[in-house]
């Protein structure tokens, strides 16, 4: 078995892994690798033929593969090595990364830094433990995306979505344009889980119905899907007896969350977040492992693109200058999720330079402010007039408010309604 040094290895060749290592590579990192398990790099951009992609970072709509090819162009030029085919089989505490391909069989990469960008996967109908039988013409959205974008298959004729997250929504525009009928769209929330020029722009435009604190409670077919019951729930998500509708149906796509694909962060030790289900890090992306950093969809879920790049290029960056052997100056402070506030990221920030933090909120919140405070002093105040769970929300802190925070105490965020 083959064991290769690398200053560098980045898991993943999806728009995070890109931004990382252009990032990295413009840092003066020239040994670097790029290891992606598809058979062309890109991501899940490659099948999101949809425009509405590059909007901050570019000023201009672009499709998905339109924005992953800009990248992969840059990556071109700079000559950074991306190995398709490429798929991880382990990540160690100390770095040792093994992988195989059918080009080079089976390689160990002993890397000075690694950066963790392996996205997310959807969750599946087994999580949801949805009564019904086990009939075929039941997807997740992006396996629906998948067969209609690029391989030009189409899953059915008559849909119901399962969920509001923007790759249901932007389903049930697709499916529409194919000539299939969507009956509905399902949300067991009060609200939707998606962006709101998703819900205008794939389900309104097309007089598609979202049905909001309802959810499926059976599945019928033997072989094929025949339909499904849909039923209100009340305040705690329990079905409401009596709510019973049907819809025949032959086809259901599931857009019920997306999850950090963390199995080979859980194998190199590095501590996750019960709430966003990605690492723990600082402002740099650094995990609690040394030498191992964390950017894109692996770490938080985001809504755009545009932000998996910014995000990315900041953890190239930073695995620059871990491998040029610079360290932050302050200690760290940790940040927590206060009231109404759900996985702020980072979890831990160094009080030397200005730091933007994210979260998620956890209700829909109107004429609302985000606050962020340490020992009843505030730091940073932010109004809007909604905060919505569907949207990632960000709080700018500046360098001058943080210095004279200081280890142990906490930065804290509290939605406040009227704040």
């Amino acid at each position: 078995m083959e064991t290769i040094r690398k200053a560098l290895v980045i898991i993943g060749g999806g728009p995070a892994g890109l931004a990382a290592g252009i990032a990295a590579r413009e840092a003066g990192v020239t040994d670097l690798v790029i290891l992606e398990r598809e058979d062309e790099a890109g991501g899940i951009l490659r099948q999101c033929i949809h425009n509405g992609f590059g909007l901050h970072r570019y000023g201009e709509e672009l499709t998905g593969p339109e924005y992953a090819a800009r990248d992969i162009a840059r990556a071109a030029e700079l000559g950074l090595g991306i190995r398709c085919g490429t798929t991880v089989l382990s990540v160690s505490p100390e770095r040792l990364v093994t992988c195989v391909s059918k080009q080079e069989g089976l390689q160990v990469f002993e890397a000075g830094a690694v950066i963790l960008a392996m996205g997310c996967r959807e969750r599946p109908r087994g999580a949801l433990g949805t009564p019904g039988t086990r009939c075929a013409g039941v997807y997740t959205a992006g396996a629906a995306q998948k067969f209609v974008n690029l391989e030009g298959l189409m899953p059915g004729r008559r849909v119901v979505i399962l969920g509001s997250g923007d790759i249901g929504l932007i389903m049930a525009r697709r499916m529409t344009l194919q000539g299939a009928k969507v009956l509905a769209c399902v949300e067991l929330m009060p609200y939707s889980s998606g962006l709101n020029r998703n819900i205008v722009q794939c389900l309104q435009d097309f007089d598609i119905p979202l049905y909001l604190s309802h959810t499926v409670t059976d599945i019928r077919g033997r072989e094929r899907l025949e339909g499904v019951t849909v039923m209100e729930v009340d305040e705690h998500r329990r079905p409401i007896p009596g709510t019973e509708t049907d819809f025949a149906c032959d086809t259901l796509l599931l857009s019920v969350g997306l999850i950090p694909e963390n199995e080979l962060s859980r194998q190199a030790g590095v501590p996750l977040s019960p709430v966003t289900g990605g690492a723990v890090v600082d402002d740099r992306l650094h995990t609690g492992v040394p030498g191992i950093f964390a950017c894109g969809n692996v770490l938080h879920v985001h809504d755009l693109v545009d932000f998996v790049s910014d995000e990315s290029f900041r953890a190239g960056q930073a695995a620059a200058a871990f491998l040029r052997g610079e360290a932050p100056d302050a200690p760290a402070v940790e940040v927590r999720d206060g009231e109404g506030v759900r996985g702020t990221v980072p979890q831990r920030l160094h009080p030397d330079h200005d730091v933007t933090l994210m979260f998620r909120p956890a209700g829909v919140y109107k004429n609302a402010a985000v606050v962020a405070e340490s020992a009843g002093v505030e730091l940073a105040r932010k109004r809007a007039m909604i905060f919505t769970p569907g949207e990632m929300a960000t709080l700018p802190l500046k360098a001058e408010k943080l210095r004279g925070v200081t280890a142990p105490i906490t930065v804290r965020m509290e939605v406040k309604e009227n704040g």
